[in-house]
């Protein structure tokens, strides 16, 4: 007999590649980390049951390459998305720096493809700098700039912060959708 489901969330992951989305998402929802790097071509497609208030909710993360090349699917992609998780990575060099450039570019991709939906930032790869040194100011900034609901430092490789930032945009969709449908 199947779940009755309450519930159906697609959240597209996005930011530029090798920031760690598939690493991430693996994290939150297999609890596992791989090391080595396998570039996503086009998109990975991952589904994850979890509850809230005791309705089942079943997620589908869209894990969205980053590399240009594959610009041209995006738009497919990311229809019918419920809320967005924009990456970068915490990384002090080029590719660290360049993600961090490019959430506004990618901010502007779920604009245009999704309309007003929750956004929430995901700073990666803490476990390969030093903490103390992060400009969390900056980090606020983008959010209160864009209005996204928030802004979390994570790592694949740790755990540290996984459950707490994906939770956060779990709960935040139950909690705006549960408003729309007052009868669940």
């Amino acid at each position: 007999m199947k779940k009755k489901v309450d519930f159906v969330f697609k959240i597209v992951a996005i930011g530029d590649g090798r920031v760690g989305k598939t690493s991430l998402i693996k994290m939150f929802t297999e609890n596992s980390f791989k090391k080595e790097y396998i570039k996503t071509i086009g998109a990975q497609f991952s589904s994850y049951h979890n509850e809230v208030d005791g309705k089942k909710i079943k997620l589908l993360f869209w894990d969205i390459a980053g590399q240009d090349e594959f610009h041209f699917l995006r738009p497919s992609f990311f229809k019918n998305s419920k809320a967005a998780i924009i990456m970068c990575s915490l990384e002090d060099n080029k590719m660290g720096k360049e993600s961090i450039k490019h959430i506004e570019n990618w901010h502007n991709d779920v604009i245009h493809y999704c309309g007003n939906i929750p956004i929430i930032l995901f700073g990666n790869k803490a476990d390969l700098v030093n903490q103390d040194n992060l400009d969390e100011f900056n980090f606020q900034k983008i959010v209160q700039d864009h209005d996204f609901l928030d802004y979390y430092i994570t790592s694949a490789k740790t755990g540290q912060g996984v459950r707490k930032a994906f939770n956060a945009i779990i709960e935040n969709l139950y909690y705006r959708n549960k408003q729309l449908s007052p009868e669940l």
